[in-house]
C-alpha cells in the first residue's frame, strides 16, 4: 500500500501536490513512530523502573508522556491529511 511508506521512493509518477501529500504521509508515519517510542520510554521510567530514577526525572517523564502523546496525535492527523489528499477513503 502506498500510505505505509517511510521513505520517498519513486517520485517520477507524481505531480507536485501528490508529492507533497506523499511527504505528509511519510512525515506523519515517522512522527508517530518516534513519539510513540519516546512516550513508551517515558512510561517505563515513570511506572516500571521508578526506583532507579530521581524525582526530577520522574516528573519530567510524566510531563514528556503527555507531550509526546499529543505529538503522536499530530502525526496521525498529518498522515490522514496526506492519505485523504491522495484520494484514499480508508485511513
Amino acid at each position: 500500500m502506498m500510505y505505509t511508506n517511510f521513505v520517498l521512493a519513486n517520485t517520477q509518477g507524481y505531480d507536485n501536490s501528490q508529492l507533497n501529500f506523499q511527504k505528509c504521509i511519510i512525515g506523519g508515519n515517522w512522527t508517530m513512530i518516534v513519539s510513540f517510542s519516546i512516550a513508551l520510554i517515558c512510561l517505563m521510567v515513570t511506572f516500571q523502573f521508578e526506583q532507579h530514577f530521581t524525582l526530577h526525572t520522574q516528573i519530567f517523564a510524566h510531563i514528556a508522556t503527555i507531550l509526546f502523546a499529543g505529538l503522536f496525535k499530530i502525526g496521525y492527523v498529518l498522515r490522514c491529511v496526506g492519505v485523504h489528499g491522495l484520494g484514499y477513503k480508508v485511513f
